[in-house]
């Protein structure tokens, strides 16, 4: 009886602790295995979860995440190629654009018309009036030969009504911007070559962007252009210069290395031009100054190897009409090494004075031949005397 009672004893000691076990251990821990030091062992399998199991929806999420599908990076949007642009043709701008000119250059005109005028003119008003056109950027030499002139004309004339001394002024100025070099740009084929005009003048003065807007001229006169970006010493210049060939429809022609040789891209600018039987090939230089002598010798170079297929018709030289004085410093280094056949200035309708033309032409015996009045693609024009003297005065 008594081993009964120890027999049932040890049976419900058994079952008490199978039962406190199953009741101690932790719920959703299947799988997971202790060591023998009693830390868990994340090594075992976890139990799987529906594919359709989610966080907010009461399943397990999975240790194990299926990654997302690789998604293709996205695509740069394509860059739209420039509409090509229509443009109007050179002759007649300077007409259209004189009002603009007049704006700026009507102070100069307005003091020498006020002291011509006076009932008196002694040796103090041929003072002002020297001292005007000096500032006007005319020069000291030309501002003396035209009071000598203007002088001389009162004294003979003797009565000035105000009719008398605009219509004197104006023969003044005219005789002094007219000169009997043409200003005819050379942009015809010729030898079944065509013609090559090289862009010269220092980095600042709107070079790069004269080539761009003549290329826009003459393709708006019905001819084919190839621009050469033989700047290559300045990495935005052909960048600057594809982007006017795509507007008006002219190829360029640009290295793609860094510092390319200059004559190199040059020669091949013509070699295309003259493959392709274009008309005009512009070829646009580099222009850093503080390199003057290196620059110089490069210039020269470009010249003498474009010679090597072709003649080289215009070698156009471009001034910032505001830097007065300063541009004729730069006109007679750029003279001495190349043969300019024509002056290009820039930014004439902003605070330049209309003396630079007199100076400039005096200066290298060229004529001005084109002149920038704004910031416009069409606002180069081919200089016209009569209509720049006639602004001047506010005619």
């Amino acid at each position: 009886m008594i081993a009964y009672i120890i027999l049932i004893v040890v049976v419900a000691v058994l079952l008490i602790g199978v039962g406190a076990t199953m009741f101690l251990r932790p719920r959703g821990m299947h799988g997971v295995r202790r060591s023998r030091n009693g830390a868990l062992d994340m090594t075992g399998s976890m139990p799987a979860v529906k594919d359709d199991d989610t966080a907010t929806g009461g399943g397990t999420a999975t240790a194990t995440a299926t990654a997302p599908p690789a998604q293709r990076p996205a695509e740069p949007p394509a860059t739209a190629r420039p509409t090509l642009e229509n443009s109007p043709p050179l002759a007649g701008r300077m007409v259209r654009l004189r009002a603009r000119l007049a704006r700026s250059q009507s102070g100069f005109g307005n003091a020498l018309l006020g002291l011509l005028s006076r009932d008196r003119l002694d040796d103090d008003t041929w003072d002002e009036i020297e001292e005007v056109l000096i500032t006007a950027d005319v020069g000291v030499t030309p501002a003396r030969q035209m009071v000598s002139d203007l002088r001389t004309k009162v004294k003979v004339e003797g009565t000035r009504t105000p009719d008398d001394v605009r219509e004197m002024l104006r023969e003044e100025l005219l005789a002094q911007v007219e000169t009997s070099a043409s200003r005819a740009l050379r942009t015809q084929r010729h030898e079944g070559r065509p013609a090559v005009i090289l862009m010269v003048g220092v980095n600042g003065t709107g070079k790069t962007t004269t080539c761009g807007k003549l290329a826009r001229a003459l393709v708006g006169d019905g001819e084919t252009v190839v621009l050469g970006a033989a700047d290559t010493f300045r990495a935005a210049a052909a960048d600057q210069l594809q982007t006017w060939g795509e507007r008006v429809g002219a190829q360029v022609v640009r290295s793609d290395k860094d510092q390319a040789d200059p004559a190199s891209v040059a020669f091949d600018a013509v070699s295309v031009g003259i493959e392709q039987e274009a008309d005009v090939v512009l070829i646009d230089t580099a222009g850093r100054l503080h390199t003057k002598n290196d620059l110089m010798d490069e210039l020269g170079k470009v010249k003498r190897v474009v010679e090597k297929r072709t003649t080289v018709d215009e070698v156009l030289l471009v001034l910032d009409a505001t830097t007065g004085q300063n541009g004729l410093r730069q006109a007679r280094v750029f003279a001495e090494v190349v043969d300019v056949s024509g002056i290009v200035l820039t930014k004439l309708d902003g605070t330049a004075k209309g003396g630079i033309v007199i100076a400039v032409q005096r200066e290298l015996g060229v004529p001005v031949k084109l002149v920038g009045l704004g910031e416009g693609p069409d606002d180069l024009a081919p200089f016209d005397p009569v209509a720049f003297v006639d602004a001047i005065l506010g005619g």
